[in-house]
């Protein structure tokens, strides 16, 4: 895949620009709620911002770890190898703490279909929102 452009339309499928959508939560703006948080994520996968996937994830995640070297590495190696072709919302449960978002990723990895479609749980963590887990169907 060819370097992202911040001037290309955000990966998270707004229709406005990078620079203008999910980068500013890649500099550093703290999304306002769980749905932000994912669009945010998955575009983050998309132009390979693998600080920030870490940094949104929450300590009880199964991947989560300390030792953030090798995690990087395998986050980053999933990027290079993927080819994310679009994120779909189906649906979207708001809440004070605790929210749930269930979408769909349409993927390639190593040129094969890896589609899948996820229910997401995240939790607010000292004002900001984090990953938790998630289940595919």
């Amino acid at each position: 895949m060819a370097k992202f452009s911040v001037n290309d339309k955000c990966p998270c499928g707004s229709n406005l620009k990078y620079k203008k959508c999910c980068a500013i939560f890649h500099k550093g703006k703290i999304a306002s709620n769980a749905l932000e948080l994912m669009k945010s994520r998955y575009s983050a996968y998309v132009v390979k911002d693998v600080k920030y996937i870490i940094k949104t994830t929450d300590v009880n995640n199964p991947d989560f770890t300390v030792e953030t070297t090798q995690w990087a590495n395998d986050i980053e190696e999933f990027c290079n190898n993927s080819d994310f072709q679009g994120l779909e919302v189906i649906n979207f449960i708001d809440g004070d703490d605790k929210a749930y978002v269930k979408f769909n990723v349409k993927l390639y990895i190593n040129k094969q279909d890896q589609s899948f479609i996820e229910n997401s749980e995240f939790k607010k963590v000292n004002g900001s929102w984090l990953y938790v887990n998630g289940e595919f169907e």
